[in-house]
């Protein structure tokens, strides 16, 4: 309940109070005369009185005849006999007194009802918080955050990495702040624009520069928040914010997480939702149809799940724009870097394009991350700037895990976990079409990593060929095989480093039709999507046979086995090497890329064993979730 409806409830209840208690006693006014106890005592001795009624304090009477003043009941105070006989020997008049007790004896019984009242209303009030209501006066009232110009407090300068998408929507500004000019030739603004891609890639903060840098009233309110326990509470929100943003046009009307309001309706396991939510998404469809674009009302959206939301909601005349926000390219992260070290202390030396290199699939989140933890990492070390090996030891953090220094090896444990780690950086220095090692450690991080490679990219790919997939294969396998080598024993070590090939092989077999006996078929259909997908979300999307799934199988554990023949063979080329650079890793537990050796790679060359003759050029956009192929991933665990 909101303040004024609580105040307006407590007047109600005082008025009431004060009402009942004015007509009792006007009643008892217009009827009974109270008169002095001796005044009692020459009635009762005259024979005027007709009937009495006593009580411990009072007596009351009524006469045989309606008195001079009009009145035929009377009440007066008791008076203990004794001292009456006393007092009227005396000639004296008398009358008995009592306390006015009436405001102690009302509150005794209207106190601790305002009192259950009271807890009531506190504990309804809670349970109305917690569940997103607020007062039950506004129950079907928008929560949307309203901002202006200078509450946001961000503009495009604060925005980078994306200027496609900040292009998008500068025309939006462009358009608000001058309607006429951009309308002359019959033009209108988009009713809605929907920001689409991967989390923290920086969708809400453009909404709020576009807010920033028109001026207008800015509604900001999350799709969660229209859903509620309530059937029709939602679809009320709706009406009511865009009530407001009638009233307060131009204006923005900002919508994030999207795809919690506007699932497709009749999807999920339930075949038909939830009727609240359907409720809420068909009026906020009944909207986006009714309010006139010239009006200066944009609405803003994002969402990372777009592969889910109702095909009504994303038609032309709704949404008319779909612009994506995607993780970064390199320039784009050295812009980023350059926004959020702003206000840090850099070493004169560093260079954010080194950063930069470092970090591919980063989101801008992840940067802005990254330069706090390298800034908490120098403070630690008491150090007067940030230097790149802090940088370099942030992202280790982010990537691998913190430091287990607790985490003893025995000495064999050590030997396996070094000559694996080494076996991923030989190959990798040894095979062309790969990133660059520029770190090898077996300190332990994370939950599980007992070592790891991290490696530099030369440059942002976004194409890469079946050999080089092969390599990257071959480079995985490459712990397992040194292993093999040395120790002629299998380990645990190698289970992230299989996964991961594995997944790689399944995908070129199935989803790039690299395999020529399956031919160029796609065998896993699926949607594009920005968040990663449940375990077995795709086991029954199986559109193939038996059959073809045995050729799956055989044509993924051929590529796999390829991939081991390829790694072991260079590393049994560079035994000795593989030795040595061992032993020094035991010695220092960590190598840079200096430190490595240095190995001319080999030739590239296709292979003829049948397991996939065609070439193709692939990219890795849009890869299926689990390939291994996304450029998220800055470093090899074992």
């Amino acid at each position: 309940m909101d303040r004024k409806a609580h105040i307006n409830f407590w007047y109600f209840i005082l008025a009431m109070f004060l009402v009942l208690l004015v007509q009792s006693w006007l009643e008892r006014l217009q009827q009974v005369e109270t008169i002095a106890y001796s005044e009692f005592q020459t009635l009762l001795e005259d024979g005027h009185l007709q009937e009495i009624s006593i009580s411990e304090t009072k007596i009351r009477g009524k006469l045989k005849a309606i008195g001079s003043n009009g009145h035929q009941y009377i009440e007066t105070v008791r008076i203990e006999p004794e001292f009456a006989k006393d007092l009227a020997a005396h000639n004296v008049d008398f009358s008995g007194t009592i306390e006015n007790n009436w405001l102690a004896q009302a509150l005794s019984w209207v106190l601790p009802m305002l009192v259950f009242i009271g807890v009531w209303l506190f504990f309804i009030q809670k349970i109305a918080n917690r569940q997103g209501m607020g007062g039950m006066m506004s129950v079907g009232k928008s929560k949307a955050k309203v901002y202006v110009e200078h509450d946001t407090q961000v503009t495009f300068e604060d925005v980078a990495g994306v200027d496609e998408a900040k292009a998008e929507l500068e025309e939006i500004v462009a358009f608000l702040a001058d309607p006429d000019s951009y309308g002359r030739l019959g033009a209108h603004v988009p009713k809605g624009i929907l920001l689409v891609g991967p989390p923290g890639t920086g969708k809400t903060l453009l909404a709020r520069a576009v807010a920033g840098e028109a001026g207008v009233p800015f509604y900001s309110i999350s799709g969660a928040e229209f859903v509620e326990m309530f059937v029709g509470v939602g679809a009320a929100r709706v009406r009511d914010l865009f009530e407001q943003a009638r009233r307060s046009a131009p204006c923005i009307i900002f919508i994030d997480e999207l795809d919690a309001l506007g699932r497709a309706r009749g999807a999920g396991p339930m075949l038909g939702g939830h009727d609240e939510k359907e409720q809420t998404l068909n009026q906020l469809l009944s909207e986006l149809d009714g309010f006139d674009s010239r009006q200066g009302i944009v609405l803003l959206s994002a969402t990372n799940r777009p592969e889910i939301l109702d095909p009504a909601l994303l038609r032309a005349g709704r949404f008319d724009r779909q612009v994506l926000v995607d993780r970064p390219d390199k320039q784009g992260r050295v812009a980023i870097l350059d926004v959020h070290v702003k206000n840090i202390q850099l070493d004169e030396q560093l260079e954010l394009a080194e950063v930069a290199a470092l970090t591919p699939g980063f989101s801008g989140a992840d940067l802005a991350n990254l330069v706090n933890e390298a800034a908490i990492l120098a403070t630690r070390r008491k150090a007067d700037c940030v230097s790149m090996d802090d940088f370099t030891r942030a992202i280790e953090r982010i990537v691998a895990g913190l430091e287990k220094k607790n985490r003893l090896l025995n000495p064999t444990e050590r030997r396996v976990v070094a000559y694996h780690e080494i076996g991923h950086a030989l190959v990798r220095i040894a095979l062309p079409g790969v990133e660059t090692v520029h770190k090898v450690s077996i300190i332990p991080r994370g939950i599980g990593s007992l070592g790891y490679n991290i490696q530099r990219p030369t440059e942002d790919r976004y194409l890469m060929t079946e050999d080089e997939l092969i390599n990257k294969m071959a480079v995985l396998m490459g712990g397992r095989a040194a292993e093999i080598l040395v120790f002629n024993k299998l380990s645990t070590g190698a289970a992230d480093d299989l996964g991961q090939a594995t997944n790689i092989a399944r995908a070129m077999v199935t989803y790039y039709g690299m395999n020529a006996k399956l031919g160029q078929v796609n065998y896993s259909p699926e949607e594009q999507s920005f968040l990663p997908l449940p375990e077995g979300y795709l086991a029954t999307q199986r559109n193939y046979s038996d059959r073809t799934a045995w050729q799956i199988d055989e044509a993924v554990r051929e590529l796999i086995s390829l991939a081991f023949k390829k790694a072991s063979d260079i590393l049994a080329t560079y035994r000795s090497l593989l030795d040595e650079t061992a032993a020094t890793l035991l010695e220092k537990e960590t190598l840079n890329a200096d430190e490595l050796p240095i190995i001319e790679p080999l030739p590239t060359q296709s292979e003829v064993t049948g397991v996939a003759s065609n070439k193709a050029e692939i990219t890795t956009t849009g890869l299926p979730e689990g390939s291994g192929m996304t450029q998220a991933t800055a470093g090899e665990l074992i």
